[in-house]
């Protein structure tokens, strides 16, 4: 442990410095230096005489880092005020820095190797100032666009999502491991069971209403003259869900949201305190009642195969005809194009057109507990064409905005005769992941990929350098106490 923490010995703190030094520098939590007011410093780790470890009034200890301490935690690239945070500290074992998943969005952090760095503040005024406008509930939410920047994510969304379901039922066994984890006062009694014959069963609106503060209310999408039976729109009434499928737009970092509500009506700590309980009780319901995505959740009925099959088949029909057309001369070229870009755009309307209708029947036909369908619907990963390229058709795959170009003589691989502008040849894949793509088709598929990354390597590459062009540039600019805007040289901007 080098992190270290200067604490000046007062008559207050004496004896608990004093233990701390007599631990020494090799058992946590302990200390490492004494700093005395001469300005002499003595290292308790090489320490031969103990008379050396004596304490005075007005002598600094250098103590370990300590659980509740506030430090600083920062992600590179800094690239906006929530880069860097304040933190309160738990001490565990191992050499690893562990975060709230709540607060990985602002950092743009995951645990895919990541690293992050923290600072320790050195003086009473860094700590204050750490405690009081840094600190993480404080940034909740974000100057930028005044929402919140951080929220409910991943497996507690997914779960609060699946827990809110209204056929989401809790016996009584779970509902007391559940209890464990909310600050529940227990002389209130078990709140009252939705269902009581054959069993007492509690909804799992219920169990969240356990965390929601009792003063919070709030509508989103809903109708009170319309409840419907798909449970759309949420009503929460002083802190009880009563009807409504909590999803993204409720507890992620979105405005006018539950995060929102309770920051702005019951302050920051508060706000802290939700996103803690909700993930607390969700994920331990979760453990309990488990989730998995597995090929079951991807294979379509073969009914459905033969559908996407026969709407695919259906626009490669009309790509031949466009293609037949051009060959002729019938294509009419469109405004401001050559006859070349017109049948490209034609082509790609229609590809685009087979890929959209081959996933919209894919989806159409999905159950509502499919498990694929629950992380899109719930907002925790994924998109409806990620659904629609796993189970119906990939589509057509692009580079620099255009269909695959010839790359050998008038042919895009040795795999096609020349002058072959049909789909196939120009990087359509009708295939899907569930199917497998031919090798053609996979090969069109890497292209587009590579592309993707090469895009993004470039981007990050190119708008660091502006702004950090930008930030030189405005580096000398401030506004002066006459409310003019001026660089160091007094020019008035």
């Amino acid at each position: 442990m080098n992190l270290t923490v200067p604490e000046i010995v007062t008559h207050h703190n004496y004896e608990y410095l004093k233990t701390l030094v007599d631990r020494g520098a090799n058992d946590w939590p302990g200390a490492k230096y004494i700093k005395r007011i001469d300005g002499r410093y003595i290292d308790l780790s090489v320490l031969q005489n103990r008379t050396d470890q004596h304490l005075e009034v007005g002598y600094t200890v250098e103590r370990h880092l300590n659980n509740d301490d506030y430090v600083i935690f920062n992600r590179q690239p800094s690239l906006h005020k929530m880069s860097l945070m304040g933190h309160r500290v738990r001490v565990l074992p191992f050499q690893t820095f562990r975060l709230n998943l709540a607060v990985t969005a602002p950092y743009n952090a995951d645990f895919d190797g990541d690293e992050m760095n923290m600072h320790v503040p050195q003086s009473l005024e860094t700590k204050a100032e750490i405690k009081e406008i840094m600190a993480v509930p404080r940034q909740v939410v974000a100057p930028q666009g005044n929402k919140p920047c951080m929220g409910i994510v991943q497996d507690s969304l997914l779960g609060i999502f699946r827990m809110t379901k209204r056929d989401t039922f809790v016996d009584k066994a779970l509902l007391m491991n559940i209890l464990m984890f909310v600050d529940y006062d227990l002389e209130k009694g078990l709140p009252h069971p939705a269902i009581l014959k054959p069993r007492p069963l509690w909804t799992g609106k219920q169990i969240l209403s356990l965390v929601i503060p009792e003063t919070v209310n709030l509508e989103k999408d809903s109708n009170l003259e319309k409840l419907n039976i798909d449970d759309k729109g949420v009503i929460i009434s002083n802190g009880e869900v009563l009807s409504g499928i909590i999803a993204k737009g409720v507890v992620g970092a979105a405005a006018g949201g539950l995060i929102h509500v309770v920051w702005r009506d019951l302050g920051p700590q508060a706000c802290a305190n939700l996103l803690s309980n909700i993930q607390f009780v969700v994920n331990n319901w979760l453990v309990h009642t488990g989730f998995t995505v597995g090929v079951a959740d991807i294979v379509a009925k073969p009914e459905i195969v033969k559908q996407v099959r026969e709407r695919i088949n259906h626009y490669k029909r009309k790509v031949r005809k466009i293609i037949n057309m051009t060959q002729y001369g019938r294509l009419k070229s469109q405004p401001g194009k050559s006859t070349m870009e017109s049948f490209e755009h034609q082509v790609n309307k229609r590809l685009n057109e087979a890929r959209d209708v081959a996933g919209g029947i894919a989806l159409k036909n999905l159950d509502k507990d499919n498990r694929l369908v629950n992380m899109v619907q719930s907002g925790s990963k994924g998109n409806t064409n990620n659904i629609s390229q796993i189970m119906a058709c990939c589509g057509q795959q692009n580079v620099e905005g255009k269909r695959i170009a010839f790359g050998f003589s008038k042919r895009s691989l040795p795999h096609f005769t020349k002058d072959d502008y049909g789909a196939e040849s120009k990087g359509f894949v009708a295939n899907s992941y569930l199917t497998g793509l031919t090798p053609s088709e996979f090969y069109f598929h890497a292209m587009g990929g590579r592309e993707g990354l090469i895009d993004t390597a470039v981007k990050t590459a190119d708008t660091g350098y502006i702004s950090r062009r930008l930030m030189k540039a405005l580096e000398d600019v401030m506004v002066k106490y006459d409310g003019t805007v001026r660089t160091s040289r007094e020019v008035i901007i």
